[in-house]
């Protein structure tokens, strides 16, 4: 083989060996521009791939990857459309509705308590359950709450089953008082008293639960 052919494939082979050089530095370039590309556009987007990802199996590990990446960006993304504002509206009307209804019941209570000392002197009677029969224990309790619309049985133990339980740190003007291994009632009015029928000879009066502290077996709240 003469000289110049020699000279002539060894300058093809190193003419070859710099084609493939360049053009693996070129396809590393696209590779990385097209990394960059797609990184840019995935952070031009952080909220909508946050909540996609939200909705996939791999919520978390796309989250914490934006998140690494943008942290000030999602931050501000996610505070604009969390839509404080109306949460916190919704939170203020969940609290004002529970403010509402308590304040309502409270009412109620009361209204329970005045009815009940209109019926004081009110004599006891074995049985009765009216102010012109006289009252025993369960058909005071059941006569107050009838007034209001709510129907209890002549029966101490059977008015026990009926409401919630209440500790006596708990208690509400309104709650009934059971006693005697639940064979009297009576109704709490506050300030540590409550009204009530106790027997025969007596009337309908008010006295100091501590004067009953021995016997109390439990309160339940009806309303």
């Amino acid at each position: 083989m003469s000289d110049r052919i020699r000279l002539a494939l060894l300058f093809v082979v190193v003419l070859a060996c710099f084609a493939a050089r360049v053009t693996g530095a070129f396809a590393a370039h696209a590779r990385k521009t097209h990394v960059h590309h797609v990184a840019h556009k995935a952070v031009g987007h952080a909220p909508k791939v946050v909540h996609k990802a939200a909705r996939r199996a791999h919520a978390t590990k796309a989250v914490h990857q934006v998140v690494r990446a943008h942290p000030t960006r999602v931050v501000h993304e996610a505070v604009k459309h969390a839509h404080p504002a109306k949460a916190v509206r919704k939170t203020v009307q969940h609290a004002q509705h529970h403010v509402s209804r308590a304040t309502a019941i409270a009412r109620e209570q009361e209204k329970v308590v005045w009815f009940a000392r209109k019926l004081t002197g009110i004599r006891y009677t074995y049985g009765g359950t009216s102010p012109s029969t006289g009252f025993d224990c369960s058909g005071f309790t059941r006569f107050v709450y009838a007034h209001f619309g709510i129907s209890l049985p002549h029966y101490s133990a059977a008015q026990f089953s009926l409401g919630r339980r209440v500790s006596m740190a708990g208690l509400r003007p309104g709650d009934l008082l059971f006693f005697d291994g639940l064979g009297h009632v009576g109704l709490y009015v506050g300030g540590g008293r409550f009204i009530h029928a106790p027997h025969t000879g007596t009337r309908v009066q008010i006295d100091p639960l501590s004067d009953y502290r021995a016997v109390f077996d439990g309160a339940r709240r009806i309303i």
